[in-house]
């Protein structure tokens, strides 16, 4: 979708700057921008903000050869953000009937070739609307089935739904995936039993089928669950200037890790340091690093590189 980001409260009016947005674009632009070949898979208007989020996806190196542009007068989504308090942002959606709402199956579904080695969603995409809803799950269930390692991000936006309607959309999609990714807050959205603690509620995803689940913890860093046990990791210390687009950064950070063939502590490593360049800069992803720079949070302050 597309973004205007305001410098204050969008009711005083003033100037703001256009870009792009959307949780899977974001970890699309942080893998690419790390070296791994993407692939966006999505509908869009066919209007101007559409040829915006496609060009940018471009531009950052993203396959959209199965992107869409919709015909039938549906527009891009939109959304609005506006700093309020520090780094407290508040965002507005405008996505109802768009584009994005009306991604099928169909869609998709060829965007699985093989090669494929992830399949990352998240819990926005079921939020707007039945035909999305039932894309990922079918994109789920057909990379399963594939042998593709499926990533489910929950993401959950109370701005778009309940947290029962999350609840029920998301539960059928965890029989099909390999990898969770939650907040603490999110948690209690995929647990099987309302009363489980974190422990209890993370064993009983594991001994489901699930082989990994992440859990983020914002400035206190994050923990990874697996059969073996439990790896905490620290966040990365830096001055924060934009909360927005942290836990994709995070999550292209732990995706890259895993394409590589790093073992848990790295994946970890690398997911904190992406989402401290996020939170370091303005921006969803403006700010992400190219695979050379994931260093540079190790130069001393107030270094220049010459």
């Amino acid at each position: 979708m597309a973004a205007l980001r305001a410098q204050g409260a969008l009711r005083l009016g003033g100037s703001l700057g256009l870009s792009v947005a959307g949780a899977e674009s974001n970890v699309a632009i942080g893998l690419a921008r790390l070296g791994h070949q993407v692939r966006w898979a999505g509908r869009v208007g066919a209007d101007e903000l559409g040829a915006l989020v496609l060009r940018t996806l471009r531009a950052e190196s993203i396959d959209t050869d199965h992107a869409v542009a919709d015909d039938t007068g549906r527009p891009t989504g939109l959304l609005l953000t506006e700093p309020r308090l520090g780094t407290l942002t508040r965002v507005s959606y405008y996505r109802a009937g768009s584009a994005g709402s009306a991604v099928s199956p169909a869609d998709v579904l060829p965007a699985l070739a093989p090669g494929t080695r992830v399949l990352h969603l998240t819990g926005i995409t079921p939020a707007l609307g039945p035909s999305a809803a039932e894309a990922v799950l079918a994109a789920a269930a057909a990379a399963r089935e594939a042998g593709i390692t499926v990533c489910l991000d929950v993401n959950y936006r109370s701005r778009l739904w309940t947290s029962d309607h999350a609840r029920t959309a998301l539960r059928p999609l965890l029989a099909h995936t390999n990898l969770l990714i939650a907040s603490e807050d999110e948690l209690p959205l995929v647990q099987q039993r309302p009363e489980a603690g974190e422990p209890e509620a993370v064993q009983d995803l594991l001994a489901a089928g699930i082989d990994e689940v992440v859990i983020k913890r914002g400035g206190r860093g994050a923990t990874a669950f697996t059969a073996d046990g439990a790896t905490d990791c620290e966040a990365r210390q830096v001055d924060a200037v934009d909360l927005v687009g942290a836990g994709d950064a995070f999550v292209a950070g732990y995706l890259s890790g895993l394409l590589d063939g790093a073992d848990i502590p790295a994946r970890l490593h690398r997911a904190v340091t992406t989402a401290a360049f996020a939170v370091a800069t303005r921006g969803d992803w403006e700010g992400l690093p190219t695979r050379d720079e994931l260093g540079l949070f190790d130069q001393p302050d107030g270094t220049t590189i010459r």
